[in-house]
């Protein structure tokens, strides 16, 4: 199984997908048991999945995030939630520019505050972006509690 999309442009011109599918992860210490890249790999699994079920454009991952709480432990690497902000600008813009206006964001870590801010802003004229799992009020994914 591919984590990371082996599409090529053929594919994608034979899927003709007007949506795309971001999965943001992180690189950071999940303990001694798993890998650095464990958020990485759940947003890819999800992302993939939701693209295959509506053949979408998957996109490659977004690896580094905004994992500051972590940076004491060895390995993880961080990005400022400005950096974040601006990758996800950025791919909007691209795939703007090629014709692709919507995208969904897979968000595999709880740290990605910034991402709620990033699609209120992008949805200020209408929707064309959405984030998954969705924030709840606080900008954390809402938690379920027990009946």
């Amino acid at each position: 199984m591919h984590l990371f999309t082996t599409a090529t442009s053929t594919d994608e011109y034979g899927r003709d997908s007007r949506i795309a599918v971001l999965p943001v992860g992180s690189f950071e210490q999940h303990g001694d048991h798993l890998p650095l890249a464990t958020d990485t790999i759940v947003a890819c699994l999800i992302a993939k999945r939701i693209a295959e079920a509506n053949s979408l454009f998957l996109l490659p991952p977004v690896t580094m995030s905004c994992s500051h709480e972590h940076e004491g432990f060895p390995g993880t690497v961080a990005v400022s939630a400005k950096t974040l902000m601006c990758i996800v600008d950025d791919v909007r813009a691209s795939l703007a520019r090629a014709g692709i206006r919507r995208l969904v964001i897979v968000n595999g870590h709880g740290g990605n505050y910034v991402l709620s801010n990033v699609v209120q802003e992008a949805n200020v004229d209408g929707p064309c972006v959405s984030l998954f799992p969705p924030a709840g009020p606080t900008g954390k994914p809402p938690v379920s509690t027990p009946a």
